[in-house]
C-alpha cells in the first residue's frame, strides 16, 4: 500500500500541474494566456491551426496584416462589429481578450502561410479579375488593387483577399452593400453598385486567386 500510494502521490500532483498549465489553456478569460495559446486552444476549431480553415463559413487568417486582425477583434470585442459572427461567436470569445492577447492572436495568424484556394469557371474568374485590377470605371468602382495589393496579399487595415474563402467574400460583401454592420469602412460605398453576378465573379477570383504567390 505504502509503495502505491508513494506513487500515485507524485502522479496525481504532476497531472494537476498538466490541467493549470498556462500553455494548454482555453481559459478566455485569463490574460495571462499567450495569445498563440488560444491560436492554437481555441481559434483553431473554427479558423484551423495554421488559419487555413476548410470551412467556408470562416474567414481564413493565415498571413492576414496583423493590424487588420487587431482591428477586427478590437471591434467584435466592443460591438462596433456586429454582423452575423459577431452575435454568435466573437463577442463572446473576444470578451475578456486583453490588448496583449489580441496583439499575439494577430501575430500568430500573419505568420502562418496562406494556402490556395479552390478554382472555379474560367470564364468567372476572368470577370473578377476585371473588376479587381480595373475596377469598374462607369460606376465609380475603384480597383480593389489599390488597397488591397497587387497579389491580393493585404495592406495594414485592408485585409488579405487571396484565397479567401468564395461564399465567405459573398457574404461579406453582401454586409457592406446592404447593412450597416461593419461601420466605419469605405466598402460601404464600394460595393454599393456592384451586382450579384459581379460580387460572385469576384468572390470566384478571390479563392482562386491566380499568381498569387
Amino acid at each position: 500500500m505504502k509503495t502505491t500510494a508513494s506513487f500515485l502521490i507524485p502522479l496525481l500532483a504532476l497531472c494537476a500541474a498538466g490541467c493549470a498549465n498556462i500553455e494548454r489553456s482555453r481559459d478566455l478569460a485569463n490574460p495571462a494566456v499567450p495569445g498563440k495559446v488560444l491560436a492554437e486552444q481555441v481559434c483553431s476549431a473554427c479558423h484551423g491551426v495554421d488559419g487555413n480553415t476548410v470551412s467556408p463559413a470562416f474567414p481564413r487568417l493565415a498571413e492576414q496584416p496583423p493590424q487588420y486582425i487587431i482591428k477586427q477583434l478590437t471591434d467584435f470585442r466592443s460591438h462596433d462589429r456586429s454582423d452575423p459572427p459577431g452575435p454568435s461567436y466573437m463577442w463572446g470569445v473576444s470578451r475578456h481578450l486583453s490588448d496583449g492577447q489580441i496583439a499575439g492572436l494577430a501575430e500568430y495568424f500573419s505568420k502562418q502561410t496562406a494556402k490556395s484556394g479552390a478554382t472555379a469557371d474560367a470564364t468567372l474568374i476572368a470577370a473578377g479579375k476585371e473588376i479587381y485590377q480595373n475596377g469598374l470605371p462607369k460606376d465609380n468602382v475603384p480597383a480593389c488593387s489599390v488597397c488591397h495589393g497587387e497579389k491580393g496579399q493585404g495592406n495594414a487595415g485592408f485585409p488579405r483577399l487571396a484565397y479567401q474563402h468564395a461564399q465567405y467574400v459573398e457574404k461579406q460583401l453582401d454586409v457592406f452593400q446592404f447593412t450597416h454592420a461593419r461601420p466605419g469602412t469605405p466598402m460601404e460605398a464600394v460595393t454599393h453598385p456592384l451586382n450579384a453576378s459581379q460580387t460572385k465573379a469576384l468572390a470566384a477570383y478571390l479563392e482562386a486567386f491566380p499568381g498569387a504567390k
